[in-house]
């Protein structure tokens, strides 16, 4: 199958570069996959998982079919068969401290709870969805 080539660059590092199948993200405005040769697009990324379908040499010693990566917020651009994603924040599934999520989420939706009928804290609301895409992301 045709590739494209993938980057997910942080402002301390880059986290994938290579090949891949395809690349499935949430944009603002909804999901969508990129596969080669895709039309030209930019678009702002939502907090979600995001998924490297079929990557090719993506980093040495890995054999997985798919990578999966938190990502919260930030933009994606393709053009000339690449796709290159910049994230404030960004962590492979296996880099995840999955007992660490779970407490953020879990004192999150505690703090939901206790809001009670009230207007939710946006950075509450935040805070539980960041917490539920990197559980999301480790838990594959």
């Amino acid at each position: 199958m045709a590739t494209t080539q993938f980057e997910l660059v942080t402002p301390t590092r880059t986290l994938f570069s290579g090949a891949a199948e395809m690349v499935v993200c949430r944009t603002v405005t909804g999901e969508i996959a990129f596969l080669a040769n895709h039309m030209p697009y930019i678009g702002a990324l939502d907090t979600s998982v995001v998924r490297v379908v079929g990557p090719v040499g993506a980093r040495e010693g890995t054999t997985e079919p798919d990578v999966r990566l938190a990502v919260h917020g930030g933009f994606v651009e393709v053009k000339d068969n690449e796709v290159v994603m910049l994230a404030d924040i960004a962590e492979l599934a296996s880099e995840i401290d999955v007992p660490r999520a779970r407490r953020a989420y879990d004192a999150a939706n505690q703090a939901l709870s206790a809001a009670g009928g009230g207007m939710p804290d946006p950075q509450v609301e935040a805070a539980l969805r960041r917490a539920q895409t990197r559980l999301e992301a480790a838990q594959a």
